[in-house]
């Protein structure tokens, strides 16, 4: 599903016109980017919960070559899903 079909089920359920919920689903994902690069979590309960993971530096190798490249430190986005929408899947 992609951003533009996802905005037209929220309107229809939600019962906005697509403007407004255009706004309201930026505004959610605006929020949830701005705490996550405060290295905050976001959680909604039985849905799941975004936070993020420091990754070290490393050394990696490179399939086929073998040569050996630094991988620098970096901050991972992470999710872990809630036991409602786990559950929901698996019924599905």
């Amino acid at each position: 599903m992609k951003k533009a079909e996802f905005i037209q089920v929220v309107s229809e359920k939600a019962e906005l016109s697509k403007k407004d919920t255009q706004k309201v689903v930026d505004a959610a994902i605006e929020a949830v980017q701005e705490a996550l690069v405060a290295k905050k979590s976001v959680s909604f309960i039985g849905f799941g919960t975004f936070s993020t993971a420091d990754r070290a530096a490393r050394k990696a190798r490179v399939p086929g070559t073998d040569k050996i490249v630094d991988v620098p430190a970096t901050t991972a986005v992470k999710f872990k899903v809630g036991k409602r929408l786990k559950e929901a899947v698996a019924k599905a």
